[in-house]
């Protein structure tokens, strides 16, 4: 992003600009979900003590993820006031250029997402298929779906932090330009895949895996959001003012300031629910059938983390465009 100061104020001299609004949150929301989702759902798919015919019915979340994706890249391409010449990132590719490796990376995902969704698509619900061809395509694709599976996981870690790089590359922002802000969109995006998981997975060991797999996440998290905001305080002046919308209790500034209260509500009341519920299952053990008050609890603390999610994402992307590099 180029700054350009201008100290006229008419409207020839003082044009007005265009900033990154709901859309632009949306996608890297829904992006970093469906990121999340691809790569747990491959950790689902590559445990060593299942067969491939047991791990074939985890169809669900990618299937889930590929809409969430689709209709994040949807919103990015709605931003772009010429959508109809989107065709000519297609025309080269740049890998010194963020947005060249999104616009190829994007689609790729998408690919190797589909064929991850006939790789496990069992054979009871292969009717869903209208096309032959397809049919034989997903019986070819299901003895490959460990090897897919792992595609999609380097594919969701890719897109996962690509949407961190691309806000961090933005030099005249200082609160996006942070080498923590990838790896906290990373984390975060797990984070909220392994809840997303929770949520849709009907068997109780997989409920309960990414049940202890999110506590991890969770805690990594809550320590790099300090760490993403310390290492703006300890930066240049512009850095330090980046942090004003979170720490300044301003009137037009209370928006940010509650974001940060509900993500540090959020995420900890998310963690104690966790932990209740890995401490009751070892005290206890693991049921056969999980009841409607334990999956109502599971449920309620992975919304937690997604709403946490979308909160963090949305109050960086707007918070970002209030402070400037410069002074003036």
């Amino acid at each position: 992003m180029v700054e350009i100061t201008i100290t006229g104020t008419n409207s020839i001299t003082f044009p007005h600009f265009e900033v990154w609004d709901w859309r632009i949150v949306l996608y890297l929301f829904l992006g970093g979900l469906a990121a999340g989702t691809l790569v747990m759902c491959s950790i689902a798919n590559l445990r060593p003590t299942k067969t491939v015919e047991e791990l074939a019915k985890c169809v669900r979340a990618p299937l889930i993820a590929f809409v969430m994706l689709a209709v994040g890249a949807l919103f990015i391409i709605l931003e772009i006031k010429a959508p109809w010449h989107l065709y000519w990132g297609y025309l080269t590719f740049q890998p010194l250029s963020l947005m060249s490796w999104g616009t190829w990376g994007v689609p790729l995902v998408l690919f190797f997402n589909a064929l991850y969704i006939l790789a496990v698509l069992p054979e009871e619900q292969k009717h869903y298929l209208r096309f032959e061809f397809l049919k034989r395509f997903s019986d070819r694709l299901k003895p490959k779906m460990r090897l897919i599976a792992k595609i999609n996981f380097v594919a969701g870690i890719f897109l996962a932090i690509y949407t961190g790089i691309l806000l961090a590359s933005f030099l005249a922002v200082p609160l996006w330009n942070n080498a923590t802000l990838p790896i906290l969109f990373l984390v975060s995006a797990l984070s909220a895949g392994a809840a997303f998981i929770v949520i849709i997975a009907k068997d109780v060991e997989i409920k309960y895996l990414f049940t202890k797999i999110d506590v991890w996440l969770i805690v990594i998290e809550l320590l790099l959001i300090p760490l993403y905001f310390y290492g703006l305080y300890v930066s240049s002046a512009p850095y330090k003012r980046a942090l004003e919308p979170f720490f300044s209790f301003k009137g037009e500034y209370f928006i940010y300031t509650l974001a940060l209260i509900l993500i540090f509500l959020f995420l900890p009341l998310a963690l104690r629910m966790k932990i209740g519920e890995i401490t009751e299952f070892e005290e206890h053990g693991l049921p056969h059938q999980f009841t409607r008050g334990q999956i109502l609890r599971m449920n309620i603390a992975a919304i937690l983390v997604i709403a946490g999610t979308l909160i963090l994402r949305g109050a960086i992307v707007y918070a970002g465009q209030l402070i400037k590099l410069s002074i003036y």
